[in-house]
């Protein structure tokens, strides 16, 4: 990973939460091409490669960041063949 790749990706997740709306904005996207799963698999790639102290502060963060993802987003049953990709890749938004 390149430096501060993790505080990019905790970043593009603070801005997405940070919008208005019970659901996220699909059409609003923290820069184009630059999806908050890229930054979900961004701080899925960094924890099997963290040392275990890192590994838990960074989980715990994630715990958090999953859940108000899972909230504001809901299932996308015709993307399930992303589930190898991660889940939050069968979560869509709202348009």
């Amino acid at each position: 990973m390149w430096p501060n790749a993790v505080a990019h990706a905790l970043s593009r997740f603070e801005w997405a939460f940070e919008q208005p709306g019970r659901y996220l904005n699909a059409s609003e996207v923290y820069s184009p091409g630059l999806e908050v799963e890229d930054a979900r698999d961004d701080l899925e790639w960094a924890m099997l490669h963290l040392p275990p102290g890192a590994k838990r502060d960074l989980g715990r963060l994630l715990a958090r960041i999953d859940e108000e993802f899972e909230r504001r987003t809901l299932p996308e049953p015709n993307n399930i063949e992303w589930t190898m990709a991660g889940w939050w890749w069968t979560r869509m938004r709202e348009r």
